[in-house]
């Protein structure tokens, strides 16, 4: 998997991350300190979302203080300084993809990138159809006859729009299915990916199994049909090195609240060609070069993709974040999450009554495990764990094909990231351990 975009070698002057250098971490993140229900609160959770560092809360709360205004606007001084954190942040954030500062396009989170590539698509059809834009932009249309293939471990912000993409342009959605563990059947995928294939979309690595799917062969089951790649890097992006380029894909997208930042902001990757051909998602200011009374003509990305008053706070507290988790290391922080999550898989297989979901304990996965206890609805293990402080999610986790696949309708998912502690994991699984003899089953 080539996906390291970090100084490799300044990572390997620098030693593992061990309990010590992670009790440090936490006392940047006030939140962490707080009792819950009595007892030191365990945030599992970080894969809906995650904690903010103090860095990136006060670099919102300097913005807001020092420099709000709108950008490019404005010609006074606030509004230059506003315009210049704003881009200096696209900046930031197109160096921790490994991607040029005019392919960051700026989002709300992944989701709406996600929209944004599927309507855009679907205007690009239209316009097709329309007789307007250039043969590179016809070549991107969508119609009936073409596939959209996805795989069935997604979530639903990387189904639902390419669902949709499929009725708005009469095209036809398959998907490669998962074998009873979870893993993606690639024995498969290379009949299903096809000449016929215009767009194939997949995630990086599971929210529920943990799993780190095979990008590079994907990628080239892609490339050989010509199709448009999508990366979902919703749980790769703020855990391990990412280089869009090394992988090759044509998008990716990300959410902030994932990786140490605010809500409210995401970045989208577009490879530049593309994102200059494609029409826009969204119309109206900030986003024209000019305007008459019948039509509109647009700028190039990533302001072609940025309607509208942008989230420039959070754009400069993302960055922050992104700053953070680049001074800690990425391949740090990958191989301490791996060593919580392995440590998570074996404590959880040896639970009477526990099943996993994803890789068994030894085999590679992210920080993150998803498990079903016997006889007990994951709602009910996740009020027993609240009770001793340990915050987990429960539910379908957003991927209900995949549990219905699995044989399950909700799940307890326990998630964790560079503040968590082997001491957490271990409160936790002496927690879990407890639920069965606490329900009576």
């Amino acid at each position: 998997m080539a996906v390291v975009s970090t100084p490799a070698t300044l990572e390997r002057a620098l030693p593992a991350m061990d309990n010590s250098e992670v009790l440090r971490i936490r006392n940047d993140f006030p939140v962490l300190g707080q009792l819950v229900n009595g007892r030191q609160l365990v945030y599992l959770d970080s894969g809906a979302t995650s904690q903010n560092p103090l860095s990136v809360i006060e670099a919102e709360q300097e913005f807001y203080e020092q420099r709000n205004a709108a950008v490019h606007r404005g010609a006074h001084h606030l509004a230059v300084e506003a315009t210049e954190v704003f881009e200096d942040a696209r900046q930031t954030m197109a160096d921790y993809i490994g991607a040029d500062y005019t392919e960051t396009v700026w989002t709300s989170n992944a989701t709406e990138g996600l929209n944004l590539i599927s309507y855009s698509l679907s205007n690009a059809s239209l316009w097709s159809a329309q007789g307007r834009g250039d043969a590179r932009l016809r070549s991107l249309a969508v119609g009936p006859g073409d596939q959209i293939v996805v795989t069935e471990m997604e979530h639903h912000a990387n189904l639902i729009p390419w669902q949709e993409l499929a009725f708005r342009t009469g095209a036809t959605l398959r998907y490669i299915p998962v074998d009873d563990t979870g893993a993606l059947r690639m024995d498969q995928a290379a009949a299903i990916i096809g000449e016929r294939t215009k767009v194939l979309a997949f995630t990086h690595a599971s929210n529920v199994l943990g799993i780190i799917n095979p990008v590079q062969e994907l990628v080239a089951l892609g490339r050989r049909a010509g199709a448009l790649v999508v990366l979902d890097a919703c749980q790769s992006a703020p855990h391990l090195p990412l280089n869009v380029k090394d992988l090759d894909v044509d998008f990716a997208v990300f959410s902030g609240h994932k990786m140490l930042a605010p809500t409210g902001i995401g970045v989208l990757y577009g490879r530049q060609d593309i994102l200059d051909a494609l029409p826009p998602f969204l119309t109206g200011g900030s986003m024209i070069t000019t305007v008459t009374m019948e039509r509109a003509e647009y700028l190039p990305a990533p302001q072609r993709f940025e309607a509208g008053t942008q989230r420039i706070s959070q754009a400069v507290a993302l960055a922050a974040a992104a700053n953070y988790l680049t001074e800690t290391g990425l391949e740090r922080i990958h191989h301490w999450e791996s060593e919580l999550g392995q440590r998570m898989v074996s404590g959880l297989q040896d639970i009477p009554g526990v099943r996993v979901l994803g890789p068994v304990a030894g085999q590679e996965r992210i920080g993150l495990a998803a498990f079903d206890v016997d006889g007990v609805h994951a709602h009910d293990v996740g009020q027993f764990l609240d009770s001793r402080g340990i915050a987990v999610r429960v539910g379908h986790h957003c991927a209900q094909p995949l549990h219905r696949r699995l044989g399950l309708t909700a799940t307890t998912r326990a998630s964790a990231y560079l503040y968590n502690t082997t001491d957490d994991v271990d409160v936790f699984l002496d927690a879990v351990a407890g639920v069965r003899s606490y329900f009576r089953v």
